[in-house]
């Protein structure tokens, strides 16, 4: 969406529209990598989905009658909320040790997942269920608002406040978002806002990208996708937000 509004000056509400059916793609294209190399966790997902799912859709109705200043303002602050926590977690490969909660062990929460990089099965837990599914509810209202996959919360909520590792929260977040996306999407196709000469186009590229990306991730440091996203998250966040004030 970043790329739409800032280099080839789309509105950013048909951005937006473009972006959200995108997303779609991009959660299919990766899943079956994610899948196959057993680092999503689904539990996780249909459990924090019924937050997200139904921000996505109250973030999609209400995001007709905001001015776009106001999005470009909103979205340039979760882009730099995102960079300050991949900076400040930029050198932990695994979580320290992880108490479940209750709800936790009775959702049977917990994963496992073969680290190729680190040559070994990595088995963790999950603490903090409630938090994060009231995170994902407003992760969710973001990416119907926004156009976006909310991986920028849905990330920082699993690794961060429900202690999973960053490849296993990043794999499930990809698996999610396709959901979320669905949703939102409904709202603008019905209203019109979907431009299919745009869309198209933008599918077939994130297409591409996110099975590229699925098959690097799992051969790559955490510590290094980190460093490699913050530069770029920090320099949008600015763009985005000096759009916004600017007007």
């Amino acid at each position: 969406m970043p790329s739409l509004t800032l280099l080839f000056g789309v509105s950013m509400r048909s951005a937006v529209a473009a972006s959200t059916v995108s997303i779609i793609a991009t959660s299919t294209g990766a899943a079956v990598a994610f899948l196959r190399d057993r680092l999503t966790n689904t539990r996780v997902a249909m459990w924090l989905e019924m937050g997200t799912a139904t921000g996505a859709l109250s973030g999609a109705l209400i995001a007709g009658y905001l001015d776009q200043r106001y999005l470009f303002i909103m979205f340039g602050l979760l882009l730099a909320y995102s960079g300050y926590n991949m900076f400040r977690t930029r050198k932990t490969e695994l979580p320290g040790e992880v108490v479940p909660d209750r709800l936790s062990k009775k959702l049977n929460l917990a994963g496992s997942y073969y680290d190729r990089l680190l040559g070994r099965q990595v088995e963790y837990q999950v603490t903090r269920t409630i938090p994060g599914l009231i995170i994902m509810y407003f992760s969710g209202a973001a990416a119907g608002l926004l156009g976006i996959g909310a991986g920028i919360f849905k990330v920082p909520a699993m690794d961060q406040v429900m202690r999973m590792p960053f490849k296993a929260s990043t794999a499930t977040s990809n698996f999610m978002i396709g959901v979320t996306a669905a949703s939102g999407a409904v709202v603008y196709f019905a209203r019109g806002d979907v431009k299919p000469l745009l869309a198209g186009p933008v599918v077939l590229g994130v297409l591409l990208g996110a099975v590229l990306g699925a098959k690097l991730m799992v051969r790559l440091k955490t510590s290094t996708i980190r460093k490699l996203f913050i530069p770029l998250l920090v320099y949008t966040a600015i763009e985005m937000i000096y759009r916004g004030v600017r007007g």
